[in-house]
């Protein structure tokens, strides 16, 4: 039994003022007033947490967890240069299976204390990221990746189908982990692949998770090469449907706003990595009131460079009012939603989290809002979305297993992981014989 001051169940709005979340198998049993609970339901561990609001666990619809070891390698510059100049380069030289453990160790670790309980992931050797990711207890869906270029994990399009294959596999029937098509983009993954994809997603029922739209030169080299809008080619190959997530969008038209609606498709956002990268701004606001289905991501550690979910809710709420000069736009409580339920919807998984519901997973996270930067304390919501700070995550639990207990990590050994970050950034910043 979990008692606070206030629980946030998201599908409803507003806050419970000091109820309590009753947890048996992993899964939540009740939700009631103290008192009630008290008296109603004899539980054998009880945890009191005064000043503290219970919110769903966050999730982050899109990164690249192994990145976090390329935080800070090259900044300030935008996005191709970022690319093609800093981080494809470093890609070719450290990524491996040693690589992509530590840096999703070390991403999963933040997150985790930053209160995210899912994340949505693109990056290569998707069957380490998700070992880890079991290993540390933490849910994840991730990215079956297709590129055209060679790279340490697979050679060309059938080697990339075949590992795609086999990490599915893997963790078909795993409580924790699921699985996603990932083709990097619409420049980087020619047509006969994306054909591919859209035939395999459908028989198997998965996301595609694609980066789309996130600059005008991207659109503009796409109606050099094609004749056609990136969002207008992927129509043609059968991509515009509700299984794709469409990461950035950026550069809309709208017309495929409209396109957008009509299909299903659904949208994520990452308005920091946007912000830094001077990629433009994904009209969130818009895209909700034309019925829209928009998820939160926060991009890899390299290009944002946090994963903290709370300061990319804060980020999104904001640049909505700012960029439709309208301070009514994407209001507290639909910012929490797209960073919980739609997070959830985005990824298939809203039967199991995304909100506090009886019968969901116990993927809960307890802000202490009791320091001074909250208080004082009118509505709880607000003050999560517009004063709150990843430190004051206190307590994580993911199907019902505490993963943060008082800001320590249970399930992962914190020394270790920065020993380890440490020792590459050495690696990396040795220059070459």
């Amino acid at each position: 039994m979990i008692h606070a001051d206030w629980v946030i169940p998201v599908e409803v709005p507003g806050a419970l003022d000091r109820y309590s979340i009753a947890i048996e198998d992993g899964r939540i049993t009740a939700i009631a007033p103290r008192a009630e609970a008290e008296s109603q339901i004899d539980a054998h561990e009880t945890v009191t947490l005064r000043g503290h609001a219970l919110i769903p666990g966050l999730i982050n619809a899109h990164t690249h967890s192994a990145m976090s070891l390329f935080r800070g390698l090259a900044d300030d510059m935008p996005l191709m240069n970022w690319l093609n100049d800093h981080i494809w380069p470093a890609e070719a030289r450290w990524v491996h299976e040693e690589f992509v453990a530590d840096g999703s160790r070390l991403a999963i670790a933040e997150m985790i204390r930053s209160g995210t309980t899912c994340f949505n992931d693109m990056y290569f050797f998707p069957d380490v990221t998700g070992r880890v990711a079991v290993q540390a207890g933490m849910r994840a869906t991730v990215g079956l990746i297709v590129i055209d270029f060679p790279s340490a994990w697979a050679s060309d399009a059938d080697g990339y189908f075949d590992r795609a294959t086999a990490v599915h596999d893997q963790f078909r029937n795993d409580p924790l982990v699921r699985t996603a098509f990932a083709p990097h983009a619409p420049y980087s993954v020619s047509d006969a692949p994306l054909r591919r994809i859209a035939a395999l997603a459908n028989e198997l029922e998965l996301p595609v998770h694609m980066h789309v739209h996130e600059t005008a030169a991207e659109v503009r080299g796409s109606v050099e090469q094609f004749g056609l809008r990136p969002i207008e080619r992927l129509r043609r190959l059968d991509l515009i449907n509700p299984s794709l997530l469409a990461v950035h969008m950026t550069q809309l038209e709208p017309g495929e706003m409209e396109l957008f609606a009509e299909s299903g498709a659904q949208v994520v956002h990452c308005p920091e990595s946007n912000l830094k990268l001077a990629s433009g701004h994904c009209p969130v606001a818009r895209l909700l009131d034309g019925g829209i289905q928009v998820a939160l991501g926060t991009d890899g550690a390299a290009s944002n460079n946090d994963l903290d979910m709370l300061g990319e809710l804060r980020s999104a709420a904001l640049q909505a009012k700012g960029q439709s000069a309208d301070a009514c736009a994407l209001p507290a409580e639909q910012a929490l939603r797209l960073a919980t339920l739609n997070g959830a919807r985005a990824l298939g998984v809203e039967t199991e989290t995304g909100s506090l519901v009886v019968g969901k997973s116990a993927d809960i996270v307890a802000l202490d809002l009791s320091p001074p930067e909250t208080q004082p304390v009118f509505n709880p919501v607000s003050q999560i979305v517009y004063a709150a700070g990843r430190e004051q995550v206190r307590h994580v639990w993911i199907m019902g297993r505490q993963v943060l207990n008082n800001r320590a990590l249970t399930t992962i050994d914190l020394n270790q992981t920065l020993e380890r970050a440490a020792g590459w950034r050495d690696r990396i910043m040795e220059k070459p014989a």
